[in-house]
């Protein structure tokens, strides 16, 4: 067991995330204000970080998009923190865009439970990751998201060897170079954003690009399978007053019709954005508006053009 942990110890030593900063070490004696500038400071250094993996994270969007495309889903698998942020990004994708739960997933190590209580040894399992995945019966359709700011995190790498062995499109997400992770991935984003403010504390720098990293993800996809026109959430989902409020504001945004244009749009289209929006501009009835759409595989600008006179 010591030798275990001595050569777990070894690997932590060469990791950027897990530095210790001695220039740091009297922190905890400065005024409140002065630790508050360090962190920002600190936070300021992420989105270029972000930025100079930008071809990257470019190229495996679009080979997520090529997938889901098709009918994949995307799946994130991480642990602690990064799990969590996996879950995170997830959860928000169907009232954003109207996708159904089941097409972006977050997997944490140790199950829903995990997402509030630490569970003790999950993410040192490679075997539970590929437990997980087979649960959801993954296909080379799919994309699995590994997620570790590490890189070394066995339940991500786990998740990211099993999913490639079954043919899935995998990505690699981590906050090291040359990382074990990002090795076994198709595309390796590796957002290098250096040691911590508090040593090895990767819910600091590292969970901020892992963020920026999946909003990216998610969001360009979405927006490259016809989730948004424009930059108009079209496919939300008004599960709530305000998300209700939202959609008529989006409708007007859209068309610039006046307010009962857009409440009889919406009535008619059962309170879809993006058929109401064709309706108005189109000058079809909702009927034709659903059939557009469905042909078009969802994409507004591509009904519209398909509802002009020829």
């Amino acid at each position: 067991m010591t030798s275990t942990y001595g050569e777990l110890r070894a690997q932590l030593d060469t990791l950027t995330t897990e530095a210790f900063r001695p220039e740091l070490a009297d922190i905890d004696r400065l005024p409140t204000l002065e630790i508050a500038r360090i962190m920002n400071g600190e936070d300021e250094t992420v989105p270029a970080a972000v930025a100079a993996r930008l071809p990257v994270i470019a190229a495996a969007i679009d080979a997520t998009a090529e997938r889901m495309s098709r009918g994949g889903r995307l799946i994130y698998a991480g642990a602690g923190t990064a799990g969590r942020l996996g879950v995170l990004d997830a959860s928000e994708c169907p009232p954003t865009f109207n996708t159904d739960p089941s097409e972006v997933t977050g997997l944490i190590a140790g199950g829903p439970t995990a997402m509030f209580t630490a569970v003790e040894g999950a993410e040192d399992s490679k075997e539970l990751a590929a437990a997980d995945l087979d649960a959801l019966k993954v296909t080379e359709d799919d994309t699995v998201v590994g997620v570790s700011a590490s890189g070394r995190t066995p339940y991500a790498v786990g998740a990211v060897e099993h999913a490639r062995s079954l043919g899935a499109l995998t990505i690699g997400l981590s906050c090291n170079e040359a990382s074990a992770l990002g090795a076994a991935a198709d595309h390796a984003v590796e957002v290098v954003v250096g040691p911590e403010l508090l040593t090895g504390s990767t819910r600091l720098k590292a969970g901020t690009a892992q963020k920026l990293v999946l909003n990216m993800i998610s969001t360009i996809t979405m927006i490259r399978l016809g989730k948004t026109y424009g930059n108009l959430m079209v496919d939300v989902r008004a599960s709530n007053d305000k998300l209700r409020a939202r959609s008529r504001r989006i409708v007007s945004l859209a068309t610039g019709a006046a307010d009962e244009e857009i409440e009889a749009a919406l009535e008619a289209t059962g309170g879809e954005v993006k058929d109401a929006i064709l309706v108005i501009v189109g000058g079809v009835d909702a009927g034709t508006a659903s059939a557009l759409l469905t042909r078009s595989n969802g994409h507004l600008r591509a009904a519209l053009a398909a509802s002009a006179p020829k």
